[in-house]
């Protein structure tokens, strides 16, 4: 037995503060950047933390995402995926139902869809203005973004919207799986019922397409028809990553650039710098609260010279992996003009974020229009009187008061 089996050490390390790294795991993951940990819930895993690492885990086949579904698998959420989620999937069942939303995310689709995202943000602007500062960005602007334009892709009613962005903050609850579990039941059956409408009353949105293409399937369609769980899976795994994710990382954007000045200045002047800078603050921000998915090893594999035995559970630090020194210089700073910016927020490989060029784009617009908007914008607060989102998976600032 290894050094590293022998010592196993729970994880998290300690509380998630801000949007900072935990000292212990920067320090752990020089020594040992595969450790052997103790999960929240159901055991022992492996935790990775190295960029190249970190890549295998997240694209090589021998590491499952179907064999880590069940209540007994360690894991660092109170509540797993169901079977139904493509998240809970390996090829090819994963491949058939990914291959069915694709189009929807299209580069096509997105450069069609920049407008009414650049519309939306002047809105809510045009509305906290005329309200006058200091105002909660979280309240006026990173929240309603984009959960109004995933409802308007999907076709949720707008009157539904606040009600679905209680349940999805419940859904990804990391301590509390009878809240989890509830929002989770709670969104199956909001979606069957959007299902059911839209068989009866086609429409043209992403879910009307998904229901009549699964109800039109003749054979012809080599993936086959799509389930009913499948359909609601499909639903809740789009409505909920387009919503949590992109909101926080807004704030958490914001939040970094108005607490360092000059880079909020450098985007001021030259807005052409804004797509390095999403990419940057993608890479440098820690998006999530604690380690990914688990997956299976499906076989014994070494990674970093520790052997992975088949069975054992493994989960990927994407915030560390984003900062590994070895590909990333200066991984601790911000840097706009940085040439090579290959971070892995998004995920690698067979479940590479369906909703990443989404996400890209309403970051830019919101950058684009709030330094050109609103140069002046400035914190209303003191940074450290800012609250934050805690026991949740996603990180994020809780209200961001601003004055401009």
């Amino acid at each position: 037995m290894t050094a590293a089996e022998e010592e196993v050490r729970s994880y998290p390390f300690g509380p998630i503060t801000r949007l900072d790294l935990d000292p212990t795991l920067v320090e752990l993951c020089g020594e040992q950047p595969v450790l052997r940990v103790r999960l929240p819930f159901g055991g022992d895993g492996w935790l990775v933390t190295r960029h190249a690492d970190v890549r295998t885990v997240l694209a090589d086949p021998r590491f499952s995402r179907a064999a880590a579904v069940g209540d007994h698998v360690p894991r660092t959420v109170a509540v797993g995926l169901p079977r139904t989620s493509m998240l809970s999937m390996d090829p090819p069942e994963h491949t058939r139902l990914r291959r069915r939303v694709t189009n929807a995310f299209s580069l096509r689709r997105l450069k069609a869809l920049r407008p009414r995202i650049e519309e939306i943000v002047h809105e809510l602007l045009d509305a906290m203005v005329a309200t006058g500062a200091p105002a909660d960005l979280t309240t006026a602007l990173t929240w309603p973004l984009p959960i109004t334009v995933i409802c308007e892709m999907l076709g949720v009613p707008v009157a539904d919207r606040e009600q679905f962005g209680e349940w999805v903050d419940g859904l990804l609850m990391l301590a509390d799986p009878e809240q989890a579990a509830r929002a989770r039941a709670q969104l199956d059956e909001y979606l069957a019922g959007l299902i059911a409408q839209r068989r009866v009353t086609p429409t043209d949105d992403l879910l009307g397409e998904l229901v009549a293409g699964a109800d039109e399937d003749d054979g012809a369609d080599e993936d086959g028809p799509l389930g009913e769980e499948e359909l609601i899976g499909l639903g809740v795994s789009l409505l909920s990553a387009g919503q949590e994710a992109t909101a926080n990382q807004i704030g958490n954007f914001v939040y970094t650039l108005l607490t360092r000045p000059a880079l909020w200045q450098q985007l001021s002047a030259d807005p052409a710098l804004v797509p390095k800078a999403v990419e940057e603050l993608l890479r440098f921000i820690p998006n999530s609260a604690t380690a990914g998915f688990t997956r299976i090893a499906t076989e014994d594999i070494e990674l970093s010279g520790q052997l992975i035995r088949a069975g054992d559970a493994v989960v990927a630090e994407l915030g560390m992996a984003n900062h590994d020194a070895e590909v990333f210089e200066r991984p601790y700073e911000i840097d706009f003009h940085r040439e090579r910016v290959a971070h892995v927020t998004f995920g690698h490989g067979l479940h590479h974020c369906l909703g990443a060029q989404l996400a890209r784009l309403e970051l830019r617009v919101v950058l684009e229009v709030l330094t050109d908007r609103l140069p002046g914008l400035r914190l209303a607060v003191p940074a450290d009187q800012l609250s934050w989102r805690t026991e949740r998976l996603v990180r994020g600032v809780a209200a961001l008061p601003v004055s401009w």
